[in-house]
């Protein structure tokens, strides 16, 4: 049954990638947000921004990172939204393979154009002066919670994906969490916020991973705040990935 299903999952996100390579504006489009966000906060408003580090794109790409997944993410539920309505989830079932495997073929589709898109993040960060002295095993670390947080939020996105009634719903839901990040320590320390906005920021999931990816990047200890971090990741993981395969099993009964 294993063997069944990881091979059914790698011929599903073969088809899923290929995809994706005839449509390559998608990753392009996802990446184009955040580095435009980049380009504003450094070369517009940095200079009005006191961070506490001495350099501000250091500072801020933690934050743009998890922009540039909550932006790609809203590719996810469009894709698969276009699946259910093409009618090729009924023709999936009617085949001997492993239900699971079309969503985990969406999943780690997202997954790849994610990575891909923060690598073309972190290069033009190179470019505008962004610098770590971090070693391979802070990178490691890094890239566990990128792939820990991208993980969670795909299968968020795969309930609207499931769900939702037209095209605009079904990308729609991404907008809130590309804009979570601003009301986090992506941007500012939050101890320069008001009480209220300054308890929700700091009691928030973003602002745990860009903390301690921010640490991990400038060699700081990362203490309990890297636990935090993976485990706010986790917990969306688990509660995402159980809602949507409950949405999942009741739009195929």
């Amino acid at each position: 049954m294993t063997r069944h299903f990881f091979g059914d999952t790698t011929a599903l996100l073969g088809r899923s990638l290929r995809h994706i390579t005839r449509s390559m504006d998608t990753i392009i489009t996802t990446t184009v947000m955040p580095i435009m966000f980049m380009l504003l906060f450094v070369y517009v408003f940095g200079g009005a921004i006191q961070s506490g580090s001495d350099s501000y794109v250091t500072y801020l790409l933690p934050g743009i990172l998890l922009i540039t997944v909550a932006s790609g993410i809203s590719y996810t539920a469009y894709r698969l939204f276009l699946d259910m309505q093409s009618g090729i989830f009924e023709r999936f079932q009617s085949m001997p393979i492993a239900r699971s495997a079309v969503l985990w073929a969406h999943v780690l589709t997202s997954l790849v154009a994610n990575l891909i898109s923060l690598a073309v993040v972190v290069v033009v960060a190179l470019i505008m002066g962004f610098r770590s002295s971090a070693g391979i095993g802070a990178w490691l670390g890094v890239l566990g919670l990128l792939v820990l947080f991208t993980l969670a939020l795909t299968w968020l996105a795969v309930i609207p994906g499931l769900t939702a009634k037209t095209i605009d719903g079904a990308s729609a839901f991404s907008y809130p969490l590309v804009f979570l990040p601003f009301l986090s320590s992506a941007f500012v320390p939050t101890d320069t916020m008001p009480g209220p906005v300054r308890a929700f920021a700091e009691n928030q999931p973003v602002t745990s991973i860009v903390n301690a990816i921010r640490d991990l990047f400038t060699q700081q200890p990362v203490g309990s705040g890297i636990w935090v971090a993976i485990a706010w990741c986790v917990g969306l993981l688990v509660v995402a990935y159980a809602f949507a395969m409950s949405t999942y099993r009741r739009r195929i009964a």
